[in-house]
């Protein structure tokens, strides 16, 4: 019996997550399990990765294959670097918070403060007059040619 690492589709229509599982390489994509031993969410932002390193250490240990886009999953979170003895990977981006993002921008208001901003538009307004004149050319040029 071959066993593989698989990922099971639960979800809506456009709205998939999934369970990361260990199956008997005959059984459907969404059928009966032996054991599982993580989720993916892609649909969040930044999707969310959970797998069980013990179990996917010990599965990985008696033989069980993984399929490619459970191979690439167990390459992020480290578990297929271990289980071959190679360096691990960079740590998985963590998202900004609202709270870092909130402090962020009160550190670049603070140092706006002690420039002379009066809160007007940098440029120049144009003059009706200016764009009006602009416009006259143009159209006396065109007549000129017809």
């Amino acid at each position: 019996m071959a066993v593989k690492i698989k990922l099971k589709r639960l979800g809506k229509i456009r709205q998939p997550h999934y369970r990361i599982v260990i199956a008997d390489s005959r059984t459907r994509r969404d059928g009966r399990a032996i054991e599982e031993i993580g989720l993916y969410h892609p649909t969040y932002n930044p999707s969310r990765i959970e797998v069980d390193s013990e179990r996917a250490q010990y599965w990985l240990s008696v033989g069980a294959q993984p399929t490619e886009p459970v191979l690439a999953i167990l390459k992020l979170t480290g578990d297929w670097q271990k289980h071959k003895g190679l360096p691990a990977p960079a740590p998985l981006l963590v998202p900004e918070t609202k709270e870092s993002k909130r402090r962020s921008f009160d550190e670049f208001a603070k140092s706006l403060e002690g420039d002379d901003a009066k809160g007007e538009a940098i440029t120049p307004k144009a003059k009706k007059a200016d764009k009006k004149a602009d416009e006259a050319p143009a159209d006396a040029a065109e007549s000129t040619e017809a």
